[in-house]
């Protein structure tokens, strides 16, 4: 039996397949996941009520697996609530680079070649989305 952070069959899959640079976007509830998607991309639905399980949650227990070395967000609309999911990710990885872009560039982004996995939760908060780039991991002493 797995032991690890994340016990379900098709992530583990997956992000063991991702590699150096390959990303992985956890989504929030909205993400158009039949059309918005990258040619390689597994897509895995972990949403089982709105609000369960959040981006947070998913950000976290991927950090636990694999290795990250980059953040992009999208940047929230002029008129968006303060983004507490944004700031709840962040603190989830600190020392991470993070990258704020504009939502089409997010999109270009979210959909490229290079990414691997979309794991769509059921966090209905607005501007939630991850895009996480992999990194490699350390020796370990």
């Amino acid at each position: 039996m797995i032991t690890g952070t994340i016990i379900h069959p098709d992530i583990v899959d997956h992000l063991a397949r991702t590699g150096h640079g390959g990303r992985v976007l956890v989504s929030d509830a909205h993400w158009a996941s039949s059309t918005r998607i990258g040619s390689h991309a597994h897509v895995v639905h972990l949403g089982l009520r709105p609000g369960l399980p959040t981006v947070p949650d998913v950000v976290a227990a991927v950090r636990d697996t694999v290795a990250i070395e980059q953040l992009v967000r999208m940047r929230p609309s002029p008129d968006a609530e303060p983004c507490l999911v944004q700031r709840a990710t962040a603190e989830l990885l600190t020392g991470v680079p993070i990258e704020m872009v504009e939502r089409e560039q997010f999109y270009q982004l979210a959909t490229g070649d290079d990414v691997a996995l979309v794991v769509v939760t059921g966090d209905i908060r607005r501007f939630g989305n991850a895009l996480l780039r992999v990194g490699v991991t350390t020796e370990r002493s």
